[in-house]
C-alpha cells in the first residue's frame, strides 16, 4: 500500500481524524535506509526543491559574480513570511541586477505572517510580488536570466532555457533522469516536479551532507550553509522550519512544501527523510516529522523537549480544557533490499 496512517487525532475516547502518508529515509548515495508506506510513492515536491531550482544560477557562478552572501542564498531557498526583512532582501537581490519586483512574475498574495495569524497588516496594505513566499527563488531566476542574456517575459515557461536547465539539475541532484520527472505548475507559476519520496530524500541527503560524487557539491554546500546560518530568512517568525534548524544547531537542513511535504537532512549523518501527508494537514506533517527524527535517533533529550510543542500531543481548547490528542501511529521499518 502506498500510504498508511501516520497521525491520529482523538476526541474523547474516539479517533476523530487519521492522516495518511508515507516516509522515505535515504543517504546521499541513494541507499534507502528506512520507510513507512511506499518510499517510491510519487509526489509533487512543491517548495522542497527550491535549493535545486537555484542550481543553474549557482553552477554558472552567478552568486559569486554578484557577491551574494548567506542572506541572499537563504532567500533563494525560502518559503518566507513576507516580513520586512524578507522584502528588503528580495529588493537587494533584484537591485543587484538592475531589476524590480515587476520582473518576478510570481503573482501576489498576502504575506504568510498575516495569513498564519502571526501578525497584522495596516488597513491600507496592498501586497505585491515581493511579499510572495517564493519571491526569493524568483529573484534568483531573474538574476540568472539577466546574467545569461535570456528573455524575462517568458522565463517561467517550461520551454525557457532557464527552466530546461532547472529540470536537468533537479534530476541530477535527486538521482533521476530528466524524463523521470513528472511536471506540473506550482502556486507561484513556476514549473514543479513530482518524484518518488526516496529520491527527494536522497537529494536532501546530498544538500545536507554534500555531494562529492557530483559537480554540484560546492553549490549545494553553499546553499545548505546559508539555510542553516540564516534560517529566519528561509521561513520566518513562528515557522516550524525555523524551529527545526535552530534546534538542530547547524546539523539539520529543513524545508517544507505545500500540501503536506516535508524534508529534513542531517549534515553530520549524510542522510535525510522525505514525508508526505496526503491530505496536506500541516500540524500532522510537522508532528510526523518530529516523530521521524525521534525514531531515527536524531534527538537529544533537550531537542526532544524543545520540539514537544510541535508534536501538539495534547489538544487544548480556548478555555484550557484538554479535548483530545494528536499521536503518531507508525514505526519506521528497515528498508527492503
Amino acid at each position: 500500500m502506498g500510504f498508511v496512517p501516520l497521525i491520529e487525532v482523538t476526541r474523547g475516547a474516539l479517533v476523530e481524524c487519521q492522516h495518511w502518508g508515507a516516509v522515505a529515509v535515504a543517504n546521499r548515495a541513494g541507499r534507502l535506509l528506512a520507510q513507512v508506506g511506499d518510499p517510491q510513492s510519487v509526489v509533487f515536491t512543491r517548495s522542497t526543491i527550491k535549493a535545486f531550482q537555484a542550481l543553474p544560477f549557482m553552477q554558472s557562478g552567478g552568486a559569486k559574480a554578484l557577491g551574494w552572501g548567506p542572506a541572499d542564498l537563504a532567500l533563494l531557498c525560502a518559503s518566507h513570511n513576507g516580513e520586512p526583512m524578507h522584502v528588503a532582501q528580495v529588493e537587494h537581490m533584484l537591485a543587484s541586477v538592475g531589476q524590480n519586483y515587476h520582473a518576478l512574475r510570481c503573482g501576489c498574495h498576502r504575506p504568510l505572517f498575516a495569513e498564519l495569524g502571526l501578525g497584522s497588516l495596516p488597513a491600507d496594505f496592498v501586497p505585491d510580488e515581493r511579499h510572495n513566499n517564493c519571491s526569493g527563488k524568483h529573484a534568483g531566476f531573474v538574476a540568472y536570466c539577466v546574467q545569461q542574456g535570456l528573455p524575462l517575459d517568458d522565463h517561467l515557461d517550461p520551454g525557457h532555457p532557464l527552466q530546461a536547465a532547472i529540470r536537468g539539475y533537479v534530476a541530477q541532484a535527486v538521482g533521476l533522469e530528466v524524463n523521470d520527472l513528472a511536471a506540473g505548475t506550482d502556486g507561484c507559476s513556476a514549473p514543479n516536479y513530482a518524484m518518488p519520496l526516496a529520491n527527494l530524500a536522497r537529494g536532501y541527503a546530498r544538500l545536507a551532507g554534500g555531494a562529492p560524487d557530483t559537480d554540484l557539491d560546492e553549490s549545494l554546500t553553499a546553499l545548505a550553509d546559508a539555510m542553516v546560518v540564516r534560517p529566519e530568512l528561509g521561513s520566518g517568525t513562528g515557522r516550524h522550519d525555523l524551529d527545526f534548524m535552530r534546534v538542530g544547531a547547524g546539523d539539520w537542513v529543513s524545508k517544507t512544501g505545500a500540501d503536506g511535504v516535508q524534508v529534513v537532512g542531517s549534515r553530520s549523518r549524510g542522510e535525510a527523510f522525505a514525508l508526505k501527508i496526503m491530505d496536506g494537514n500541516m500540524p500532522a506533517q510537522v508532528a510526523a516529522a518530529v516523530e521521524v527524527m525521534d525514531q531515527l535517533g536524531w534527538l537529544s533529550d533537550a531537542q526532544r523537549s524543545a520540539l514537544a510543542p510541535r508534536r501538539s500531543a495534547h489538544l487544548v481548547n480556548p478555555k484550557g480544557i484538554e479535548v483530545g490528542t494528536r499521536r503518531p501511529v507508525f514505526r519506521l521499518g528497515t528498508a527492503a533490499a
